[in-house]
């Protein structure tokens, strides 16, 4: 469940309310739009903020240093760095991001962190300021229709300009925002609200809107043609994505597999949800995913896809993936069922509630002979890619040791956050795991620059985890300046930059199909370790095998933000790799 296409969230302005218990009522007050904002945020239990004042939002910000003992606000250096803090925030944590921007500008740097957001489903509220009501429509400065700018990238959004709306509205923002598939929802407020005296009543949660439908209605007859296709399967597989874990999911996903007997492999926004050593986890799905679950796809005769969306880096070319197979689809968005893949049984519904269901007529099963192909294909991968990968026999130090090295030190318990590119495939492909919620990239929108600052939303919605940023020297220098973030907010966030002096995905492709013609991805790069200290951040550089251990174990011992950058292979490739335009029985080894 990872993102995609999905019907756009309408929601009727009449609007019916439920609060989730009788409480009671507060004398009435008169308080400030600016006020009722934050005490919104208060009452859904926010804690942090990430955001950058201006103009439009001045009364909320004149109101939070009021507010600066109960809602802690982290400065960004920029709006879209704000966004995707808070994106991490949520994806650690599991609650819901809150990011505040002023109008125009500030608004429109939001617009990549939304699409990201909304694409992998990330439960964000987003607050911009707006100019006065009445100069709506009057090109007034810093003003910019952000609702029709947003609409596309939001779950839902709505702009208010009279003080009295926003409890209501807010309540309704957070509910929408982290319920059924989760994402992001945009509330613009015109200045006038933010300064409008009213009556405030206090604040009621929302548990229900008349026109919202969060979760679709399970229907029993097709969890038992689910059962029945899976108990008289030969060759089963599961697939699972990012579902899992935004249902909360875990434990019964864990006990599906394990009563069914069936090998399971992940996206790379379900990755984390199952143990990386659990014998029936068989890895990784896609483009640069592992040979045997690519392979193995296109001979499987029931196919199982648990919170996932068929995108097309998992698929490749839809004409040739799993014809073989009947297809069980659950998922908690019907637009998801039949939009890609052509499903034999769709199982609507959380897969907290459809798991149970289906596990409980599932009969005890094991397919040794099934599990020993995806082991024989691990095999031949780990002889002909992955030993060289992580033990190189030449000199110069490779992304996949690095990860591995990494391993051995973190026991597969630190948070590990990622750029986009090269190393955030062999990132994905070699990091281990043994919590939920440990794998924090970039996924359906794969934005460069979302790994520094959502490493810093990370740590604030896991304080008590290590988090480590992996990050490749052209995506670190789209969001450099979040350094700034970290010094002043005294951010604990370990930075590795795998430096191959290279765009380097983009040089792959152009090596294995434009003839090696290199067009612009031969990137200059600062001094990292001199720009980290110039935040008063410590860091290292290294190139050397034999120093590679000692800095990572320094690096995470440090007490305190630590950026280390690590010199690697200029033209080294990510293999496995299923070449675009190709079925996933196609992915290349070398």
């Amino acid at each position: 469940m990872a993102g995609g296409l999905r019907s756009k969230i309408i929601v009727m302005e009449t609007i019916e309310l439920k609060p989730a218990t009788e409480t009671k009522k507060e004398p009435t007050t008169t308080i400030s739009g600016s006020e009722a904002v934050l005490n919104a945020m208060i009452a859904e239990g926010v804690q942090t903020i990430f955001g950058y004042p201006g103009g439009a939002i001045m009364p909320i910000y004149d109101a939070l240093y009021d507010y600066s003992t109960r809602l802690n606000h982290i400065l960004v250096r920029h709006e879209q760095g704000g966004i995707h803090a808070a994106q991490g925030f949520a994806r650690s944590s599991g609650k819901t991001g809150v990011v505040f921007a002023t109008s125009g500008p500030g608004a429109t740097n939001l617009v990549t962190g939304l699409a990201d957001a909304m694409i992998d489903s990330t439960p964000l509220v987003c607050i911009t300021g707006q100019v006065f009501a009445h100069l709506l429509g009057t090109d007034a400065f810093q003003e910019t229709d952000v609702i029709n700018i947003t609409t596309p990238v939001t779950k839902w959004n709505y702009q208010v300009t009279d003080a009295t709306e926003i409890p209501t509205v807010l309540a309704k923002a957070f509910y929408i925002a982290k319920t059924g598939r989760p994402g992001p929802v945009l509330i613009d407020i015109t200045k006038n609200a933010q300064i409008q005296q009213f009556e405030y009543n206090g604040y009621t949660p929302c548990t229900h809107i008349r026109s919202y439908r969060p979760k679709p209605v399970v229907r029993k007859k097709y969890i038992e043609e689910a059962a029945k296709l899976i108990n008289e399967a030969e060759r089963p597989f599961v697939i699972f994505g990012q579902g899992v874990i935004l249902g909360k999911a875990e434990k019964e996903f864990k006990a599906f597999i394990e009563k069914a007997g069936i090998p399971s492999a992940w996206t790379i926004l379900g990755l984390s949800a199952l143990p990386s050593d659990h014998p029936l986890n068989t890895g990784m799905l896609g483009m640069h995913g592992n040979y045997g679950p690519n392979v193995l796809t296109n001979e499987c005769d029931v196919l199982i896809a648990v919170g996932m969306r068929f995108d097309d880096r998992v698929t490749g070319r839809l004409d040739k993936y799993a014809k073989q197979a009947k297809v069980i689809h659950l998922d908690i968005d019907p637009s998801e069922i039949d939009k890609n893949v052509k499903t034999t049984v769709p199982v609507w519904g959380d897969c907290k509630e459809t798991l149970p269901m289906l596990t409980a007529l599932l009969e005890q099963k094991m397919y040794p002979q099934w599990l020993q192909r995806f082991k024989d294909c691990t095999q031949k991968e780990e002889e002909e890619v992955i030993r060289e990968e992580l033990n190189p026999s030449g000199d110069i130090l490779t992304m996949g040791e690095v990860i591995n090295t990494l391993n051995e030190i973190t026991k597969g318990d630190a948070i590990i956050v990622t750029d986009v590119g090269q190393h955030q495939m062999v990132a994905c492909r070699y990091a281990k795991f043994n919590k939920s919620k440990s794998n924090v990239t970039s996924g359906g929108l794969g934005t460069m620059g979302f790994a520094l600052p959502a490493a810093i939303g990370a740590k604030f919605g896991a304080p008590e985890r290590d988090v480590i940023a992996i990050i490749g020297d052209g995506g670190f220098q789209m969001t450099i300046q979040e350094l700034g973030t970290i010094m002043q907010s005294n951010v604990n966030v370990k930075i590795i930059i795998l430096n191959n002096r290279f765009l380097g995905m983009v040089r792959q492709w152009q090596q294995l199909f434009n003839e090696r013609r290199y067009s612009f991805v031969d990137i200059q790069s600062p001094d990292f370790v001199a720009v980290a200290k110039g935040y008063r951040i410590e860091g290292k550089m290294v190139s050397e095998r034999k120093d590679l251990k000692g800095a990572l174990q320094e690096m995470l011992t440090h007490p305190g933000a630590y950026l280390l950058e690590i010199m690697v292979g200029k033209e080294n490739n990510v293999f496995p790799m299923v070449p675009q335009g190709c079925g996933v029985s196609e992915i290349r080894l070398k």
